[in-house]
């Protein structure tokens, strides 16, 4: 089993960061995922991913929108031990996890058809593991997270149906934080600011 801490929409928040990583080492989480929104506007980087590092943890992250894709690989080339999966995947101990940032506005703006491309393209690079995982910044259209009044991505909620992963983790609604719901035989949590750990 793989045991994973889940969060998004850290917005620079170096207390919750910090917070966060002494709880990754308590519960010794294998794992970390950002989903994205690390900072406000871009304003700062300092002590997102370092103490997760520090902690000796490795962290799988994307964009949000409120910083682009040159922010995120920013920080994996920053950071040992870290790596942006906007577009890309990682086995870790036989799990798949394969990602898209971003949303539909904010730095680096996503179309459907962007989105669909991204992931299609992360998952070939899985497509054989047991167990998957996706990580997007972006809520998928249809799902109790759109009751903020914010639509979802269609091409997320196809990409759910399509490959059928395990989990989908995403944040970007910080209202919505902790809801969990089925689609299909995937198990698809809104993680926020409201941390998720989970095993795998």
């Amino acid at each position: 089993m793989t045991k994973i801490l889940a969060v998004g929409d850290i917005h620079g928040d170096t207390g919750l960061v910090k917070r966060l990583a002494e709880k990754a080492v308590k519960e010794n989480v294998d794992l970390v995922i950002l989903t994205g929104d690390l900072t406000f506007a871009e304003q700062s980087t300092k002590n997102i991913v370092g103490p997760f590092i520090k902690a000796k943890k490795k962290v799988l992250l994307i964009h949000g929108n409120h910083e682009g894709i040159a922010t995120a690989d920013f920080l994996s080339e920053m950071y040992p031990d870290t790596k942006n999966i906007h577009g890309y995947s990682l086995v870790v101990n036989d799990v798949g996890i394969f990602g898209a940032g971003g949303a539909d506005f904010g730095v680096d703006p996503m179309t459907e058809k962007t989105f669909k491309k991204v992931i299609g393209k992360a998952h070939s690079q899985i497509k054989k593991t047991d167990k998957q995982i996706l990580v997007t910044h972006m809520h998928p259209a249809g799902s109790k997270s759109e009751f903020s009044g914010f639509e979802g991505s269609k091409s997320i909620r196809n990409a759910i149906e399509k490959y059928q992963p395990d989990f989908a983790i995403f944040s970007h609604i910080h209202e919505a934080g902790g809801m969990e719901e089925k689609i299909g035989k995937t198990k698809v949590i809104n993680v926020a600011r409201k941390e998720k750990i989970f095993e795998i």
